[in-house]
């Protein structure tokens, strides 16, 4: 006999099966390869002309074959990760190839067995139940059967459990599904959403977090209905916002699992006991219901990988997914050994000597006392990180009264906080005291205050929002400050309260924007809304609102100056317009070319690289595409891009889009081709059109387009004018605009006012286009600060006024921007705030054009 097959004589099943049976040593040779689904496979073949007892007897023997090579090739190696790899991917494929056989052996192609637990992720051990749900599409319809579809589903439940001369297959729970034991046997589509709905409890979106159907037409198939039912698990199991509610329940799941041990003196229980397998995979799952919702990839369901998914993203430190990873492979690897013994059910360590001595060579170690020291030394560790894990936070236990606030005293009485549930009130009650000290370091506490309740009463129906913030007292402590700075920050996180994600770590919030990264979850985001376009829709916007919101914090805490985050704001924008483009032409049906010839033209703010937090987008479309098609599908893309945009969904809107700038305004094309723009430009357009094209820029569609644009616009800007006309009609429109912005509060109006930023931009707006045609470096879309140091280095102003007027647009952008911070309707400050400022802007004015007045 060969030493591998020596070795597994160590286990009593092993020995008592080789001794009945020994063609089994052959089979069990550990020197051959491992059981591949491919083998088994070959074992089945022909199984649909067996008789019930020759089937299951079929069924049986395979086990067995499987069972034991599997256990010889395991206890032949090291306990290491490979090896358990191999053990739980060959019994996962025996129970998911002998489920498939049986089904086909029954003849029924539409029931769609759901794997749960341990054989959901692939990771079943030897001697397992099988956990299964049972759902027939075609329970849905009027003419299906019911009373043949259950019989089916029991009969494919004593194929697999009967204990036959032979054994069992399979031993089978159906205890998951809706309503346990007392539900019906087989659930329709519908009627399993219904369940969510109404009945599905904490613990049963923890047991479905693995779940996987394993028969029926597999997923990309065309028939399959697998991600019909995807799309009733996953919103169940999954929350799209951050569910720290769920850390609470899983507390209490596992103090129910803590006093039933206890009750049970199941201490050297592997699985349930302290430190056992249960409470790393309790880690992994509720870390992964927290965030599964937000982040597609820690939706994995291997407990291994969900660990490692964790390390990548910091949620868990990476000392900590090493050991609880280490400790992982040692327990499942120890479990398989206690269930090797004698094929049982079992996770309790032995008593016996002689069972621990077989126990502890099957591990590798030459006495039970080394093999227990470090399997004490595992447990540990995994009861240090669940505990760091699961600790009960201070907001959660704060008894603190409430202060004395007028604001308070009404909402205790409101029927808002009356109705709240018992675990949202306790939270609420927690964090309003948290929130009154944290307010009291603010430069003005009452204000800070008042911004908190408002968060806090916005939030409140929202259990997970609640409790985010009371499991997370540091998250509490950053939006309380960011809100006590800017009172627009505090508008912005209460009307997104899904925001409050971005607080939980300061290493990702205050880092510089990774933009290539942030294109590709952007992406990633739309990918996972599926078809679906509402999800498509909001998933940019809250993509949007997060790198928006790490901004802010950013320009909070004075790590930007308003330049840079101008610069910022406006990549951001050419991205989400870039990306948004190319999911509307892929969504529409008449698209005559894979990419369009289209592209998105920025004015203003956008043009000029200057926007703000909500800034509007004031833009255009063109294009370059001679198709007859053409014109009217790019006009239905622009549509459906504008919509996109600006429509108002479950998260808000995007931007606020301007189209006014097109040639001919708002009666004009939605879009026009290059050759008409340019004949636009060249014969048609305002000088103050003229004016805008200073600030306007390629922003998103086809490069080449948008090279060709560029190329009008500086042919357009280097066009000789007559100085004293261009003068003119400069000076009637800052007329124009002066008028249409009165102001009588006797502050200084920091952008519209005689000294303000438009005299600035106007200035420069027409030593571009008075002198381009000799100095083609005017053309450039540099921005005001950039131009004036061109003008005054050509000697077009005198180069000490440029050094002044260039500080006072930087004093008004960053006065301006402080204002929009904290609310102000207009960017307005006593005059003697801006005196030097807008004395300077005012010779500048008076430089460029007092020739013509």
């Amino acid at each position: 006999m060969p030493d591998p097959i020596r070795k597994i004589a160590l286990s009593r099943y092993a020995a008592q099966r080789l001794a009945a049976d020994p063609d089994f040593a052959a089979d069990a040779d550990a020197a051959r390869a491992p059981f591949s689904a491919a083998e088994i496979a070959r074992a089945l073949e022909g199984a649909r002309s067996d008789d019930e007892a020759a089937f299951k007897r079929r069924l049986r023997r395979l086990r067995q074959r499987v069972l034991l090579r599997t256990m010889a090739r395991d206890l032949a190696g090291d306990m290491d990760a490979a090896g358990l790899a191999e053990v739980c991917q060959t019994t996962s494929d025996l129970a998911e190839l002998t489920v498939r056989a049986a089904l086909d052996w029954l003849g029924d192609g539409e029931l769609i067995v759901v794997a749960m637990g341990k054989l959901g992720a692939r990771e079943l051990n030897v001697s397992s139940d099988i956990d299964l749900v049972f759902v027939h599409p075609g329970l849905d319809q009027d003419s299906a059967d019911p009373q043949r579809i259950e019989r089916t589903g029991r009969k494919l439940i004593a194929l697999l459990n009967d204990v036959t001369e032979d054994g069992f297959a399979f031993r089978v729970d159906m205890r998951l599904r809706p309503y346990g034991d007392s539900g019906a046997l087989v659930s329709s589509f519908g009627a399993l959403e219904a369940y969510f709905v109404e009945q599905g409890r904490e613990w049963e979106r923890y047991a479905w977090i693995k779940a996987r159907p394993i028969s029926g037409t597999p997923a990309g198939v065309a028939g399959s209905r697998h991600g019909e039912l995807d799309a009733i698990v996953r919103p169940f199991v999954y929350r799209k916002y951050l569910d720290y509610a769920t850390l609470a329940a899983m507390r209490r799941l596992h103090a129910e699992v803590r006093r039933e041990v206890a009750r049970r003196e199941l201490a050297g229980h592997v699985k349930l006991g302290p430190g056992g397998i249960r409470e790393i995979e309790f880690i992994a799952q509720a870390l992964q219901l927290i965030r599964g919702g937000r982040d597609p990839a820690l939706t994995v369901r291997p407990t291994l990988e969900v660990l490692q998914e964790l390390s990548k993203k910091n949620l868990l430190p990476g000392s900590a997914t090493e050991e609880l990873s280490s400790a992982y492979v040692f327990l499942r690897n120890v479990e398989h050994r206690l269930q090797y013994l004698d094929d049982a059910q079992t996770h309790e360590l032995p008593t016996d000597p002689e069972d621990r001595s077989r126990i502890a060579q099957m591990a590798g170690f030459d006495a039970w006392e080394a093999f227990f020291a470090q399997l004490d030394a595992h447990r540990q560790a995994v009861t240090r990180h669940f505990q760091a894990v699961f600790a009960e936070p201070g907001a959660e236990t704060d008894a603190a009264p409430w202060p004395d606030h007028p604001r308070l005293s009404a909402l205790r009485s409101s029927q808002r906080y009356l109705q709240l549930p018992a675990d949202s009130t306790r939270r609420f009650d927690a964090l309003i005291p948290a929130l009154a000290r944290t307010a009291a370091a603010t430069p003005d506490p009452e204000a800070t205050l008042a911004r908190g309740i408002d968060l806090l009463v916005a939030i409140a129906r929202r259990a997970a929002y609640l409790a985010l913030l009371a499991e997370r007292p540091e998250a509490l402590e950053r939006v309380t400050h960011m809100i006590g700075a800017s009172s627009w920050a505090a508008e912005f996180v209460t009307l997104h309260p899904l925001l409050l994600d971005e607080l939980l770590d300061d290493r990702l919030l205050y880092a510089p924007p990774d933009w290539r990264g942030f294109e590709s979850g952007l992406r990633a985001a739309l990918a996972a809304a599926g078809s679906d376009v509402e999800r498509q829709m909001n998933a940019v916007r809250e993509q949007h609102q997060s790198q928006q919101f790490r901004l802010l914090a950013q320009d909070l805490a004075g790590l930007l100056t308003v330049e840079v985050l101008a610069d910022h704001l406006s990549l951001l924008a050419d991205i989400v317009l870039q990306v948004s483009l190319e999911k509307c032409w892929d969504h529409l049906a008449t698209r005559h070319r894979e990419r369009p010839r289209f592209a998105v033209i920025g004015y203003g703010k956008l043009g000029g690289k200057e926007l703000g937090y909500a800034s509007d987008l004031d833009i255009i479309f063109l294009h370059d595409d001679a198709d007859e098609r053409a014109a009217e599908n790019y006009a239905r893309l622009a549509l459906r891009y504008n919509n996109w945009l600006g429509a108002r969904t479950s998260a808000g809107t995007l931007f606020e889009t301007d189209l006014q700038l097109r040639p001919s305004g708002s009666s004009g094309l939605l879009v026009s081709s290059l050759a008409a723009f340019e004949e636009y430009q060249e014969h048609a357009a305002w000088p103050w059109e003229h004016q805008a094209l200073t600030r306007a820029r390629f922003c998103a569609g086809d490069k080449d387009v948008g090279l060709e644009f560029e190329n009008i616009r500086t042919r357009i800007l280097k066009r000789e004018r007559d100085p004293a006309a261009l003068a003119r009609e400069v000076l009637a429109m800052r007329e124009k605009l002066h008028s249409a912005h009165p102001n009588r509060s006797g502050l200084f109006d920091l952008k519209h006012d005689r000294g303000g930023m438009i005299d600035i931009e106007f200035s420069v707006q027409y030593l571009v286009l008075a002198h381009a045609h000799r100095h083609p470096a005017l053309t450039g879309n540099l921005g005001n600060i950039a131009l004036l140091k061109i003008a005054a280095d050509l000697g077009l102003i005198d180069q000490a006024l440029a050094e002044k007027c260039r500080n006072a647009y930087r004093d008004f952008r960053r006065l301006q921007h402080a204002l929009r911070l904290n609310g102000a309707r207009y960017a307005r400050v006593p005059p003697d705030q801006a005196s030097a400022d807008y004395a300077a802007v005012r010779d500048l004015w008076k430089a460029v054009f007092s020739a013509y007045q």
